[in-house]
């Protein structure tokens, strides 16, 4: 089954971070024809919340790239006596891209609000990297010698040691873009609540608690938020509580 065309298109190719749009099919078919955009092309699909190749979707494909193009028959160039100077600055694509983008005087009040959510999910994104790099920090350095010695006995001595190394793969597979996993990290910063939190409260350490609850909180939102304020204060509570409960395990 061909996958449907969507009605707003959002572009960006692989090497870029900023998205364009929101354009038409019709649009990116005129990007591709002066070859601002390619068949590896990423286009944001809304049902799965990810960018995916343009190459993957057949019905946008079959408008952006026709396998066959229709005749136009050039209109008869006609010379006249009357010759009128030309005083409008022609349209370029960028211009265009500044529209579509509310980037131009007579649109920057309908930019649409899909690219600032975007925005405010690729900072949830490094927010939540960082946290999960401070977490692994936390969990593996006061007990690294039972990482390299790789011994059974010691490595279920310091079991936080095995969710420090879950955390750091977490953290190198979102940082090479893979958000299909946020459901993984949703799950492991309940964990963290949970395991953690129960383990402080036993021990009436207030503090290190407080720390583990703000960082997996921040974690969990990091993963949700799609607005620019409540993105920062998730990023804030992650980074800040995670960075200060390794302060606390390295006893710095």
């Amino acid at each position: 089954m061909a996958t449907q065309e969507p009605q707003e298109i959002y572009i960006r190719n692989p090497t870029e971070t900023e998205a364009r749009g929101p354009f038409t099919a019709q649009q990116v078919a005129d990007l591709a024809e002066v070859g601002q955009v390619t068949p590896e092309s990423l286009y944001y699909d809304a049902a799965t919340e990810q960018w995916v190749p343009l190459n993957g979707n057949v019905a946008l494909m079959a408008v952006v790239f026709p396998a066959k193009k229709k005749l136009a028959l050039k209109a008869k160039e006609i010379d006249s006596l009357n010759v009128k100077e030309d005083t409008v600055r022609p349209i370029t694509v960028d211009d265009m891209l500044a529209a579509a983008e509310g980037r131009t005087a007579d649109t920057k009040d309908k930019a649409d609000p899909s690219v600032a959510r975007a925005r405010a999910a690729r900072l949830g994104l490094w927010g939540a990297i960082l946290a999960l790099v401070l977490a692994a920090a936390a969990e593996i350095l006061p007990a690294s010698a039972a990482l390299i010695s790789m011994e059974g006995a010691q490595l279920i001595a310091n079991p936080l040691v095995i969710l420090g190394v879950v955390d750091l793969v977490l953290a190198v597979l979102l940082g090479l873009g893979m958000t299909t996993l946020y459901p993984f990290v949703r799950f492991r910063a309940a964990l963290g609540l949970g395991w953690l939190g129960l383990t402080y409260m036993m021990q009436g350490l207030q503090e290190p608690l407080l720390y583990a609850a703000a960082g997996s909180i921040g974690l969990y939102l990091c993963t949700l938020m799609t607005s620019l304020v409540p993105a920062l204060a998730a990023i804030a509570a992650a980074v800040v509580g995670m960075g200060m409960l390794a302060r606390y395990l390295l006893g710095m």
